[in-house]
């Protein structure tokens, strides 16, 4: 979803800061026992742990597996269309430099926005990659050099993900994500009402549809509820202010009083990992949760945190069912975002069959 490559550094360090140190399986002994229903498992920009990210082919693979939402982060082209690619940039997942060298900003970054749909379309996607070195983020995922895979539009995920729905009788949902919306409109694209009109024309209306729409910025989200009047479930997502990419005080947002502002215009909240949990207890070794989802769910809020990823543990995790525990069992989320779908699926029935 979100985060960067400076920003998932950061993100991991918030972690190995604050989550790390906790989770150690006697912790978890004291945990209280999960509620039902169980929490959504929402394929964080597709099956993305077994296949490029936000391609369509990982997007078949999320469902495959059994997802109940499948993301789809949104940036917009020259000529306005919706592309699902996480970054506003091309060149950590696509091979943008390499096709169009000349088109690089005075930054040395690749901008979707200058490129229309036609020549986006040109692009191979690849595993994210560090673009200055070459080398994987995640090394022992999909293979740099296999698989031909292109960069895809909103329109034909939800073409695919309803298609799949009518051929197996499933209805996996879907949870798109507008990307820098004020980066956007300076740039003369609004890719929330473009996003609006498109769910229309392909049914998602009204608050009971299979859609949440999300965002980091609550401007754009007031936005979409009040000035475009869409009844559709939305999201804030929050962030870190110590990761300082944004004016948005999200410390505030946090609190009690944030909370019940959020719940004036949305249904739920995508908070970081690390905003769950702060610590444990000297004494007992218990982990500490915070407040966080607990006064989210009094202020009727629903809490999807993100990111859950069974090739990236913090260090000191011994697996991936510890550090879902923690947070189904323990925190009692309501969903989660993850690269190992299938995974968390599985522990989940688990839980369920105790």
């Amino acid at each position: 979803m979100q985060l960067s490559s400076l920003r998932r550094v950061r993100a991991f360090t918030f972690l190995a800061l604050t989550i790390l140190p906790l989770l150690t399986p006697p912790a978890l002994s004291s945990a209280p026992a999960m509620a039902a229903p169980a929490p959504f498992v929402i394929a964080h920009r597709g099956a993305s742990g077994y296949l490029p990210e936000h391609t369509l082919e990982s997007a078949a693979y999320a469902h495959a597996l059994g997802s109940d939402y499948i993301e789809q982060d949104l940036v917009m082209s020259a000529d306005g269309v919706l592309v699902v690619l996480h970054d506003i940039h091309l060149e950590t997942t696509t091979d943008v430099a390499a096709r169009f060298p000349a088109r690089a900003r005075a930054d040395g970054r690749f901008y979707a926005i200058d490129f229309t749909w036609a020549e986006l379309r040109t692009l191979t996607v690849r595993e994210r990659f560090n673009p200055v070195t070459g080398h994987p983020v995640y090394p022992g995922r999909f293979p740099a050099n296999g698989g031909s895979f292109r960069l895809s539009n909103m329109e034909e995920h939800i073409l695919l993900i309803q298609g799949l729905n009518a051929s197996t009788g499933r209805a996996a949902g879907i949870y798109p994500e507008i990307k820098e919306p004020a980066f956007h409109l300076a740039a003369g694209q609004d890719p929330g009402r473009a996003l609006l009109a498109l769910l229309a024309r392909y049914g998602y209306a009204g608050p009971a549809a299979r859609v949440f729409v999300q965002c980091f910025d609550p401007v754009e989200l007031r936005r979409l509820r009040f000035e475009l009047g869409t009844t559709l479930p939305l999201i804030q997502l929050i962030a870190d202010n110590a990761w300082g990419e944004s004016a948005t005080d999200y410390d505030a947002l946090r609190t009690p009083a944030g909370l019940a502002e959020i719940a004036t215009y949305a249904q739920g909240i995508g908070p970081h990992l690390g905003h769950i949990i702060t610590g444990r207890d000297a004494a007992t070794g218990t982990p500490q949760f915070t407040t966080l989802v607990a006064d989210a769910h009094a202020a009727g809020l629903a809490v999807h945190p993100y990111t859950f990823r069974a090739d990236a543990l913090p260090s000191g995790v011994p697996d991936f069912p510890t550090l879902l525990d923690l947070f189904i069992t323990g925190a009692r989320i309501d969903g989660l975002f993850t690269d190992h779908p299938d995974q968390a699926l599985r522990h989940l029935r688990g839980l369920g069959e105790e």
